[in-house]
């Protein structure tokens, strides 16, 4: 009920009657002035009450009829306005005010029916570059499938593809000489088994790039730890992992970090002829810490940098989650790598 009497159609009746009581305290104080100070014939006491009861009447009456037909004409445009928020706000943006009056609420209509053009023009763009984004996602997948086979063509080719070469030719050469000189066809031999296993190292991260680089659900230090189960499995080198069970970090982060460490795991089997690797992960208040070491050969930091691929993908992952990574090696004496990430 006072939400009812606070609407413009009865503040308007209210306006009409305050001016209305005004009114009357007005015209009945000049009434007894005259009648006090000039006491004419014509007003009396009685004439004046029973005047200004019948004028209190009549007013009040015009008051009342005055204030709800002009709040009602109020009321009924302000519904118009409140209308076309509603439409706005449930995406009609195509819904526009016609007002006649010229008044401040026709400029408000108008201004309205100005922002309705506006968003409209606005969900169009944003319509058209939602389509150029999914354009330009499809041609980066495109880009990106081209670019990893043709990564991948390139190491089978400097990798792979000669070190078989290399096992084709020992083995011709061990054969003819198996007769006449055995100790050299011995040593060949021993050559052969030597390139044998680095070209199985070779495949081996080859295949490890072409493992799924998703999660599938499952929580990072169980992917990890199934990643590292299935290297250990295949590989004689030692891993020691220090995983924490609940490590509460959203999803895109772990996807991320399985991708890092998948990447340096890769790294280490082709590169690294190493015989321990160390996988730490930890949280530190609102940090995640990633380490990753080997015992492997080694290299110079600045030089590979530049060079190669897995330590640039590595890089770019760290700092699309806004951390850091950090890389120290040197030649005979490992590698370690540390990445902090905010979560």
């Amino acid at each position: 009920m006072n939400h009812r009497f606070a609407s413009i159609r009865y503040s308007y009746i209210r306006s009409q009657l305050y001016g209305l009581f005004l009114s009357f305290i007005v015209l009945l104080a000049t009434l007894l002035t005259i009648y006090v100070l000039l006491e004419p014939t014509w007003l009396t006491i009685k004439g004046i009450f029973l005047f200004m009861f019948l004028y209190f009447l009549v007013a009040l009456i015009v008051s009342i009829y005055a204030g709800f037909k002009s709040g009602g004409d109020l009321k009924y445009r302000f519904d118009y306005l409140s209308t076309q928020i509603t439409q706005f706000a449930n995406g009609n943006y195509q819904s526009r005010l016609h007002f006649q009056e010229g008044d401040e609420i026709t400029r408000v209509a108008n201004e309205m029916n100005a922002l309705g053009e506006a968003l409209q023009d606005q969900v169009k763009s944003l319509q058209r570059m939602a389509d150029e984004r999914a354009d330009m996602a499809k041609n980066s997948y495109k880009t990106a499938v081209m670019e990893e086979r043709q990564r991948i063509a390139r190491d089978l080719h400097d990798a792979v593809s000669q070190q078989l070469f290399a096992l084709a030719m020992f083995s011709e050469a061990a054969i003819k000489q198996l007769d006449e000189a055995p100790e050299l066809a011995k040593k060949q031999m021993m050559e052969v088994a030597k390139a044998a296993l680095q070209s199985q190292t070779e495949m081996r991260a080859l295949l490890l790039h072409l493992r799924p680089v998703y999660l599938s659900g499952e929580p990072l230090d169980k992917g990890i730890t199934k990643l590292v189960n299935e290297l250990q499995q295949k590989s004689h080198i030692d891993f020691q992992l220090s995983l924490p069970d609940n490590l509460n970090i959203t999803e895109t982060i772990e996807e991320h970090v399985f991708r890092i460490v998948q990447e340096a795991l890769a790294n280490i089997l082709r590169h690294s002829n190493a015989s321990k690797v160390v996988i730490q992960i930890s949280k530190r208040s609102d940090e995640l810490l990633l380490h990753i070491s080997d015992n492997g050969n080694g290299f110079n930091v600045d030089e590979e940098r530049k060079a190669s691929y897995g330590l640039k993908t590595m890089k770019e992952r760290s700092e699309e989650l806004g951390g850091t990574f950090r890389i120290r090696s040197s030649e005979r004496e490992g590698t370690y790598v540390d990445i902090r990430i905010p979560c």
